[in-house]
């Protein structure tokens, strides 16, 4: 995947794993390391203590953003597991609507 610099990853963010044992799942990003890596989690098999430190390259990056998550790592650095699985669960719905809506076209 290309990173451009409108692309950076920012603490919120909805990403699928691409690469690695959790391929094809969801996460969100709880930490931005560097250029190169984030942390992820997504409050079920990854809680927010024992985050993923993954390449960026091995992530899908999406444009929507939990304001939730965000504002909750921006007010006190931590989320709660329970926020990140349903801020996960929303958004993985929203996706599974979208891709209904194209097999409907």
């Amino acid at each position: 995947m290309n990173v451009g610099e409108s692309k950076l990853p920012h603490p919120g963010q909805f990403v699928q794993v691409l690469q690695g044992r959790d391929s094809g799942k969801y996460a969100v990003i709880v930490e931005v390391i560097d250029s190169k890596f984030v942390k992820i989690a997504d409050g079920d098999k990854r809680k927010f203590d024992k985050a993923k430190k993954k390449n960026l390259l091995h992530l899908k990056l999406f444009a929507d953003t939990s304001s939730e998550v965000a504002d909750s790592l921006r007010e006190t650095g931590r989320v709660t597991n329970g926020k990140l699985r349903f801020a996960l669960s929303k958004f993985v719905e929203k996706q599974n609507m979208n891709v209904q809506d194209q097999k409907g076209d």
